[in-house]
């Protein structure tokens, strides 16, 4: 079990590295290709991916029926809605505040996994989430975008309702009881993705793709380690860890995207972003106490 816990923990912190950096990476993707186009391309990507790696694995096979609620809910959430919404939100947000906007999902997850998975929830766990939170709220000031500009508020707009979505498939993915493993699920979590996304892509007003090398390592990075890897190993932490230490620890995740948005466009690093970046940092220890108390 301590195995399976640290192994869970290494996984987290990978998430935390890939998703991170690549916060400044689609907002360059962006600059060339529709945000519909982007997440069909990336999902694309990803499911020739993993079918492949399965397929050498002798594994890829047709889910149990036990599994096609996680199959359609994941599938639907997090594959579809969450990363389609978070494209169209970074259209209109820069990359540091996109970030912080769609990791807003431990306020909505708190509440769900107390009254719906009954995850005992310790005092020292309510300080970590506290401070994560406190954290959270310092860095995303309200008062720092035109609320008057409908596109700006659109833009955030979505970002919070991603965030929303995210917290509903972790939930489900705790809840569900699993027949097949992450890995094997995944292709088919994908598939049901792309038959929303490519129809939408297909009939909306969507610009021209202005196709560079550039355009195509961004593809193949969001593809391979965003989608592929990433999205995996989230799923594999949020089956092992609790809900709510799941989320804080995704907290992280818009904290590396700040760093790496500042450093590669130039997006300011200020005073805020230190005392909540400790914050955040402060609760994700609390959480790692409680874990070697429990």
């Amino acid at each position: 079990m301590k195995k399976l816990l640290s192994s869970a923990w290494v996984l987290l912190v990978l998430v935390v590295l890939i998703w991170g950096a690549n916060w400044p990476i689609m907002k360059i993707g962006l600059r060339s290709i529709d945000p519909l186009w982007f997440t069909a391309a990336r999902l694309f990507i990803a499911l020739i991916t993993i079918s492949i790696l399965l397929l050498f694995l002798g594994r890829l096979k047709l889910p149990h029926k036990q599994d096609i609620p996680i199959v359609l809910g994941v599938g639907v959430m997090q594959f579809a809605l969450f990363v389609m919404l978070i494209n169209l939100g970074l259209t209109e947000v820069n990359a540091g505040r996109a970030a912080l906007l769609a990791y807003t999902t431990p306020l909505w997850v708190t509440p769900a996994a107390y009254f719906i998975l009954k995850e005992k929830t310790s005092r020292m766990k309510l300080l970590g989430v506290a401070a994560g939170l406190c954290g959270l709220l310092i860095l995303f000031n309200p008062l720092a975008f035109d609320w008057s500009d409908a596109s700006v508020v659109k833009g955030n707009a979505l970002l919070l309702v991603a965030a929303l979505i995210w917290a509903l498939s972790i939930v489900h993915v705790r809840k569900h009881t699993w027949k097949a493993s992450v890995l094997e699920l995944t292709p088919w979590q994908i598939l049901v993705a792309l038959c929303i996304v490519v129809p939408l892509a297909w009939f909306s007003d969507t610009r021209p793709v202005i196709w560079s090398s550039e355009l195509v390592i961004i593809l193949l990075y969001n593809g391979v380690m965003a989608t592929s890897l990433a999205q995996w190993a989230s799923m594999r932490v949020t089956q092992i860890l609790p809900a709510v230490t799941v989320s804080l620890g995704f907290l992280m995740v818009p904290l590396m995207g700040i760093l790496s948005s500042s450093i590669w466009l130039n997006e300011a690093f200020t005073v805020t972003l230190g005392v909540g970046a400790t914050l955040i940092v402060g609760g994700l220890l609390l959480q790692l106490r409680t874990k070697k108390q429990s």
